[in-house]
C-alpha cells in the first residue's frame, strides 16, 4: 500500500506531508510526488529475491501503479474512493489487503503513514489466526521509507533494505518483534528541542542492519565540544564561504556557537561565514531549489539523527542529489560529540538520498568532527 503524498513537503522545506493544505502548498512550491518511485524500486529488488510471491494491493497510485513499473501483475483488492486520497482511504486499504489474507503488510509512506496504519489494525482488533501473531491485531508490517521524518521503527532503512527483509520474511525463519511508532512531538518543538511522541506499536520482521531504530532524543549539554565543533567548521569554511546547515539539535548549537541562533532548529539554513569566526543566516528555511541557485555549491555541515545515525534522507531532502554531486564529497562535513557517536553502538551512519547511485558512491568512511582538532573515522553505508 502506498500513501502517493508521502513525503511531497521534503523538498521544499514544508518538514512533512500531512493535510491537504500543505499538500496543496508544496504542490504550489513545486514539489513533485516521489513515492511511488519509491515502491517501484523496492518491488524491483524483491522480485528479484523473491520471485515466486504473491502480490495484493490498492488501485491506482496506492500500490498498483508502483506494481506494474516494476513489471509485475498484482491482484488489486481494494479501490481508493477518488483521486486525491486521504488517511481514510490508507487505513481502509490496510483493512482491505488484512481481510483479502495478506501476511506481511508493505506500507510505502512516512510517520504519518504508519499512525494510520496503526489505527487501522487496532480498528480491526484481534483477528485470530489471520494474524500472524495470534492475539496480535493483524499481520505483521514494514515501512518502505517515503516520508520527510520517519522516526519511527517499523521502517526499514532504504527501499532496498525493506526488499532484503520482505524477501527473508517470505523465506521464512524471520524474527518478528514489536517497534515503536512515533512522530514529531509539536509541543517538544515549541520549546526548541527535537523529540517525538510515542502512539503505539506495530510488528515488523527483523533484520539486522536493515530496520531502522526508532529516534531518540540527542543532547546538547557538552557545549566545550560544540563549541569546538563550531571553531572547527568556521576554520573549514573561511570567512565568506557559504556553509548549508542541516537540521537538528547539534546543528542548531553549532550555529548558536557561530552567532546565527536565529537559525532554524527543523530546517536547512545557509549561512554566510564571517571574518573572526562568526556566521550570519542569509537564508533561513531553505528549499530545494533555493539550495539549487546558490551562486556556488555550498558547504554541507550535517549531524546524524540521534538513535537512528541517519545523516541523509530523514528531514532533510532539502539535500538533493543534484546538490551532493554539485558540492562534492569533500565539502560535505559531517558533526557529531563523541558520546553522540557512542551512543550508535557501533552502527553505522546511513544513507537515503533518493539515488541509489548516489548513495553507492559516497558510502564508504566519513571523517566525523568531533571537536577542535578531534576526529572519528565513521563508517557511511546505505
Amino acid at each position: 500500500m502506498v500513501n502517493p503524498v508521502a513525503g511531497l513537503g521534503g523538498r521544499v522545506g514544508l518538514k512533512g506531508s500531512d493535510g491537504t493544505e500543505v499538500q496543496q502548498r508544496a504542490r504550489t512550491l513545486g514539489a513533485r510526488p516521489a513515492a511511488t518511485s519509491r515502491a517501484e524500486l523496492m518491488l524491483r529488488q524483491f522480485t528479484v529475491l523473491a520471485p515466486h510471491s504473491t502480490l495484493l494491493t490498492v488501485a491506482g497510485p496506492m500500490g498498483a501503479d508502483a506494481a506494474r513499473a516494476a513489471g509485475l501483475d498484482p491482484t488489486v483488492v481494494h479501490r481508493p474512493a477518488g483521486p486525491d486520497t486521504t488517511a481514510a482511504d490508507t487505513r481502509a486499504a490496510v483493512r482491505a489487503l488484512v481481510t483479502a489474507g495478506a501476511g506481511l503488510l508493505l506500507f510505502c509512506g512516512g510517520d504519518g503513514t504508519a499512525r494510520d496504519v496503526l489505527d487501522a489494525l487496532d480498528a480491526l482488533g484481534p483477528l485470530g489466526t489471520l494474524g500472524t501473531l495470534g492475539p496480535e491485531p493483524g499481520p505483521p508490517v514494514l515501512g518502505i521509507p517515503a516520508g520527510v521524518k520517519m522516526h519511527s521503527a517499523v521502517f526499514a532503512v532504504h527501499p532496498r533494505a525493506a526488499a532484503e527483509v520482505a524477501a527473508a520474511w517470505a523465506g521464512g525463519g524471520v524474527r518478528l518483534a514489536s517497534a515503536e511508532v512515533v512522530d514529531r512531538d509539536e509541543a517538544a518543538l515549541r520549546e526548541g528541542r527535537v523529540s517525538a511522541r510515542l502512539h503505539g506499536w506495530l510488528t515488523v520482521p527483523v533484520l539486522p542492519a536493515r530496520v531502522q531504530q526508532r529516534k531518540t532524543g540527542s543532547s546538547t549539554a557538552d557545549s566545550e565540544a560544540l563549541g569546538g565543533i563550531a571553531a572547527e567548521v568556521a576554520e573549514r569554511v573561511g570567512a565568506g564561504g557559504l556553509l548549508a546547515l542541516g537540521p537538528g539539535g547539534t546543528t542548531h548549537a553549532v550555529a548558536t556557537a557561530l552567532g546565527a541562533a536565529d537559525a532554524c532548529l527543523t530546517g536547512v539554513d545557509v549561512l554566510r561565514l564571517q571574518p573572526g569566526g562568526t556566521a550570519r543566516v542569509v537564508i533561513r528555511d531553505a528549499r530545494a531549489d533555493q539550495l539549487l541557485a546558490l551562486p556556488a555549491a555550498p558547504w554541507i555541515a550535517l549531524s546524524p539523527i540521534g538513535g537512528q545515525g541517519f545523516l541523509l534522507g530523514r528531514g532533510n531532502q532539502q539535500f538533493t542529489p543534484e546538490l551532493l554531486h554539485a558540492a562534492g564529497r569533500e565539502r560535505l562535513l559531517v558533526l557529531a560529540t563523541e558520546a553522540k557517536l557512542a551512543a550508535l553502538a557501533g552502527r553505522p551512519l546511513l544513507l537515503d538520498t533518493g539515488d541509489p547511485e548516489l548513495d553507492d558512491a559516497l558510502s564508504g568512511h566519513v571523517r566525523v568532527i568531533t571537536g577542535r582538532h578531534t576526529s572519528a573515522v565513521y563508517r557511511l553505508t546505505a
